[in-house]
């Protein structure tokens, strides 16, 4: 068949990676990326690291806001859906990439694969939320990460063609840790030792784009006595300027902020930190996998398996609940196989394999 891979953002490199490299031994794939993540940083890079084939098209459609990013989108991939002809069209995660890469293929009677289909976090204010639904109420075939999400989608009427996979980041991360531990010299370049930092990430626009929740977090981190590594997404950093702590930030003598990094390094910086503070889901999980505690700067988790087996806390912006999971949370329980065995590409790739 002819497959056409809808990508753009960093977690959705991470999921293509180990499924595009087996697609291939029987299809044609194209891949296009949409520019969603354009800094070099967080998009070439993975493709480097992780030997992604180079995009068949790049859009290079970057930033926006988010319908003039999604119709941008929307309207180029269809052209490229025109001319291609495909025969599936998956598509990854819960972005603005996503969304574009379902509609253009629907209007177009074309069949869609969802890679991480039936998660839901019921916060309709997040734009995530929003992608994930619309995109699984027009896809066809639905690529489940754990039973929760088959669950979810049965509960919204969805039934056929829905397939508990596990869960494919569970696959890259589990092999690219290894070469991550022979290739990365992420410690020994920040002088670190493993165990004694913590690592924070915040990119999501209700943290950022919010200047009390952002305040909140950093007024936690600046009252903590352990070194904490911040990777700064450019958003975060346009907003730590704009809300006067950037400054303060850099004079303080535990926080080191450094530019974005390669995901080789992060998966580093996630197996050797103390305790890790995000908001990411792709990020809360690959702490998850690696067995590093996990605290969630936000409400509520579409990763709900990982909270359940107490190796994540959700904390949100308060800086008081912050401050207490960086001293108190250290989780011992055991892990169990929500996400499958690290055989979910295999387990995709046998279903397309079928489709006639």
């Amino acid at each position: 068949m002819k497959i056409i891979s809808v990508v753009g953002a960093r977690p959705q490199f991470i999921k293509i990676a180990p499924l595009s490299k087996e697609l291939k031994k029987k299809h044609q794939e194209i891949i296009i990326h949409t520019g969603q993540h354009y800094n070099s940083r967080m998009s070439q890079l993975f493709f480097d690291e992780l030997k992604i084939n180079k995009p068949d098209y790049n859009l290079k459609i970057g930033s926006g806001n988010h319908s003039e990013q999604t119709g941008e989108m929307l309207i180029r991939i269809e052209e490229i859906l025109i001319k291609e002809k495909p025969n599936l069209v998956l598509v990854y995660g819960d972005t603005n990439s996503t969304l574009a890469g379902a509609l253009a293929a629907s209007k177009l009677h074309i069949t869609i694969g969802h890679i991480e289909a039936g998660l839901r976090s019921f916060k309709k204010t997040m734009p995530e939320e929003i992608n994930r639904i619309i995109t699984d109420h027009i896809s066809d075939l639905f690529f489940c990460p754990t039973q929760n999400s088959v669950n979810l989608l049965e509960k919204e009427g969805i039934t056929k063609k829905v397939y508990f996979t596990g869960d494919v980041m569970r696959d890259s991360t589990v092999q690219n840790i290894k070469i991550a531990q022979k290739k990365s010299g992420i410690l020994e370049k920040l002088n670190l030792m493993p165990k004694e930092y913590l690592l924070a990430t915040i990119h999501r626009a209700e943290n950022t784009d919010n200047k009390k929740n952002l305040v909140s977090i950093f007024n936690a981190f600046l009252k903590n006595d352990k070194r904490i590594i911040i990777p700064l997404h450019p958003r975060t950093l346009k907003y730590v300027k704009l809300y006067g702590l950037y400054n303060k930030i850099k004079r303080s003598k535990n926080i080191i902020i450094i530019d974005p990094v390669g995901y080789l390094d992060v998966l580093m910086l996630e197996k050797n930190a103390k305790k890790v503070l995000t908001d990411s889901g792709g990020i809360q999980k690959e702490t998850y996998f690696l067995k590093t505690p996990c605290i969630t700067l936000r409400n509520e988790t579409e990763w709900i398996e990982t909270v359940k087996d107490k190796w994540n806390i959700l904390v949100g912006c308060d800086e008081n609940k912050i401050s207490q999971a960086i001293k108190e949370f250290n989780p011992k329980t055991k892990q169990h196989s929500y996400f499958g065995n690290g055989n979910a590409v295999k387990k995709i790739v046998n279903i397309i394999n079928r489709i006639k």
